[in-house]
């Protein structure tokens, strides 16, 4: 679909009285809002700094894409200054002022994430924006693809040459048929599973070797397996996978959509972890019949020390200049009061005591054999007790 048809095909959301638009402004994370001074507030846990600023293009007609989660589709009728994505607040704020302020306020950020939306100007305007951050600040820059607008390896080699140095290309379900039921031509919108996974294959040859990343969200109807066939079809692209969970956005067409049971989002983390940080393959693993991770393939006390680690369970994203994670997005997935879902912070005895608790809970009690012909049972790990694995 060239890029006239791309938005002419497209109902766009009504006009709202505000002119406040992409180049000149943009939407910013309320964890950068709050820690460049623009927004009153602090973080619920002291051990949370922030590592990375988070930013999108904003348009009077929002995205004009429909994605059936998403705070900032097309359909999703709320006033501008309401609009929420991942449920928190996104304040729109001026480019010159966060360039400013990103030089001048104490801070530990250390990456930019530069974020498109399906609006037709969308990949000028944040080429634009990289290369004014690339040229007025130290930060490292990363571009955050909607992969509909590149229509040639041309359009990634701009983003390159603006200044970034990485890109991720937001997939989101883990399957063709999610990927189409939710983003596709079910919810009116333009977006097709393989124009996204060839957008990641071109990135590979334009980026350096490990630059280039998607995002999964867990809990739009997949099962882990089909998660972590995703996460592994990126590995051998040598793509990583940055995970998010499901978190039900307000007013949009899963806005009533149960998050993802945290067993379920803590196997899809391990089994992330092991594929992009440990280099395990998926072959290793057991699944029951249900889809759900029984055994990673690991000796117990090997996989003690990983989950002891806390790393598998802590925020995936773009890394600063060491190697450690930038993006680590603060709340992105959850509520202050409610269980972490991803760590921006090393987990602390008691989070990682949770997270053993978690990680066995909710296995399908009539899913304990997974294949009666190799006479394989196992029995689900009981309180985190990681010994019973394979017995």
């Amino acid at each position: 679909m060239n890029q006239e048809k791309f938005s002419e095909s497209i109902e766009l959301r009504p006009l709202q009285d505000d002119n406040r638009e992409s180049p000149e402004y943009v939407m910013t994370s309320l964890a950068g809002a709050i820690t460049l001074g623009f927004e009153k507030g602090k973080f619920a846990r002291e051990e949370t700094v922030l590592r990375g600023l988070n930013i999108l293009m904003t348009y009077k007609e929002n995205c004009v894409a429909n994605c059936s989660y998403c705070g900032v589709s097309r359909e999703r009728r709320v006033p501008r200054e309401e609009t929420t994505f991942i449920r928190v607040k996104w304040p729109i704020i001026p480019v010159e002022e966060l360039i400013e302020r990103s030089v001048q306020v104490p801070h530990q950020m250390r990456r930019l994430c530069v974020g498109m939306l399906a609006n037709r100007q969308s990949l000028d305007h944040s080429i634009q924006i990289i290369r004014q951050f690339h040229e007025r600040t130290p930060l490292l820059i990363s571009g955050l693809i909607t992969a509909s607008l590149i229509k040639k390896r041309e359009d990634l080699e701009r983003i390159r040459d603006a200044g970034a140095d990485r890109v991720d290309i937001a997939i989101d379900a883990a399957t063709p048929e999610l990927f189409e039921k939710h983003r596709g031509r079910p919810v009116k919108g333009p977006h097709r599973w393989d124009h996204f996974w060839w957008v990641t294959e071109e990135a590979t040859k334009v980026f350096e070797p490990g630059a280039v990343g998607i995002h999964l969200v867990a809990g739009l109807g997949e099962t882990e397996k089909e998660l972590l066939e995703a996460c592994q079809k990126a590995q051998d692209m040598n793509v990583v996978t940055h995970l998010f969970s499901f978190n039900p956005e307000p007013s949009t067409l899963l806005g009533d959509h149960p998050q993802p049971p945290m067993g379920h989002y803590r196997r899809c983390q391990l089994g992330r972890y092991l594929i992009n940080e440990l280099g395990i393959h998926l072959h290793h693993f057991r699944f029951n019949t249900h889809g759900q991770v029984i055994d990673f393939g690991l000796e117990p006390s090997v996989l003690e020390k990983i989950v002891e680690s806390g790393r598998p369970f802590m925020t995936s994203g773009c890394p600063d200049e060491h190697g450690e994670t930038a993006c680590n997005r603060p709340y992105g997935n959850g509520r202050p009061s409610e269980k972490i879902r991803n760590f921006a912070f090393s987990p602390t005895a008691q989070d990682i005591e949770d997270i053993r608790q978690q990680l066995w809970a909710d296995l399908a009690e009539d899913a304990q054999t997974f294949n009666e012909e190799e006479g394989l049972s196992v029995k689900a790990w009981e309180g985190g007790n990681l010994a019973e694995l394979g017995k």
